[in-house]
């Protein structure tokens, strides 16, 4: 490998969050890029993908034990379960796998990336101290995000690599087959509802509809990352990422609704996850009569998901003036950010 070559390493390369980082250091020039994916991915001239079980410490070191080029681990990956607790154990288990095998085998390593979120404040529990800062004060355990970090500073202290952890908000872009992303959910949300000829309503919780919230954009997110891990001076430190602006959904509702010919009406509480289960067909006549792309409907949303964010009746929001203050100064407006990825699933296919 020549001298200066930079290689990355995105655990969780097929998530909107790991596939958009991958298009980022694709479009850079000077990266070499391995991504790591349960199902693996198609190779270009720039980009390799393994598939790996990281919760398999024997598959994980199979896999792995080629990479001794990586200098650059980008951890993005994410495994789900049904409530908080459960959660500390796999997606513990998957980040000591990966980081033991690359450390033992990678000796020009020289960073160590880690994907949190704002659970680090305790957003998923309640109203929270905001806006959140990067010092504040931990709550009650247990919490993935936070031994995940505990375990990479400790794994650090005398290592020659440094880490960084970065915490966005809702994270919105463009990624198939993974339905936790709230751009594509409300698309199709709109999209049932324009077909079946109803007016578009919030239907989350009523103090979300007037609460601040705030989002990150996938490219946004990509940027800061790879800045935080090749900028010295942000090493070993947690950085709020987000769009830099603040909405209101009773502001940013009209502006979706608007954007598919759609009407709304005052908002009405509703479980999506109860009244779109039963879509599946719905939405398989809306693909026929539009000739869309044939995505299966239970990979475009997770109205759980949609559920939980759409629930928050408190402010969510994070102070990120940290980044700014180190060099990063990127922002997107969050409006225009929803219009360009719904503009982008249409020249897609994914929505008619």
């Amino acid at each position: 490998m020549p001298h200066g070559t930079k290689v990355a390493l995105v655990v969780g390369a097929r998530g909107v969050i790991g596939g958009n980082l991958v298009e980022h250091l694709a479009s850079l020039g000077d990266w070499e890029i391995v991504g790591l994916s349960r199902s693996g991915g198609v190779d270009t001239d720039r980009v390799r993908h393994i598939a790996v079980d990281l919760l398999d410490q024997a598959d994980t070191a199979a896999k792995l034990a080629h990479l001794a080029g990586v200098t650059h681990v980008f951890y993005a990956a994410y495994q789900d379960r049904p409530s908080w607790a459960e959660l500390v154990a796999p997606n513990l288990t998957m980040l000591v796998n990966t980081i033991t095998t690359i450390e033992s085998v990678a000796t020009n390593l020289e960073h160590v990336s880690l994907m949190q979120g704002y659970k680090v404040y305790g957003a998923h529990l309640g109203p929270f101290r905001t806006p959140a800062r990067e010092d504040d004060a931990r709550h009650m355990p247990p919490e993935f995000n936070v031994s995940q970090q505990d375990f990479l500073e400790e794994r650090q202290h005398g290592k020659n690599w440094t880490w960084s952890a970065i915490r966005p908000s809702v994270v919105c872009g463009f990624a198939l087959g993974n339905p936790m992303n709230l751009a594509v959910l409300l698309a199709t949300y709109a999209t049932i509802s324009k077909h079946l000829g109803v007016p578009l309503r919030f239907p989350g919780k009523p103090g979300a509809w007037t609460s601040l919230i705030e989002m990150t954009d996938a490219g946004l997110l990509a940027e800061a990352t790879v800045w935080a891990a090749t900028t010295p001076e942000c090493a070993n430190q947690a950085f709020n990422i987000n769009n830099g602006d603040l909405f209101r959904w009773q502001d940013m509702w009209p502006v979706i609704a608007e954007n598919f010919g759609l009407e709304t009406a005052a908002p009405l509480p509703l479980a999506l996850v109860d009244v779109m289960a039963e879509k599946e067909s719905i939405w398989d006549e809306i693909v026929r009569e539009h000739d869309l792309e044939p995505i299966p409907y239970s990979q475009l949303s997770s109205w759980a998901f949609g559920d939980f964010v759409l629930g928050w009746d408190y402010d969510v929001i994070a102070d990120g003036s940290k980044a700014r203050r180190m060099g990063f100064h990127r922002h997107v407006d969050t409006r225009a950010m929803f219009v360009e990825i719904l503009d982008g699933l249409r020249q897609r296919r994914i929505i008619p």
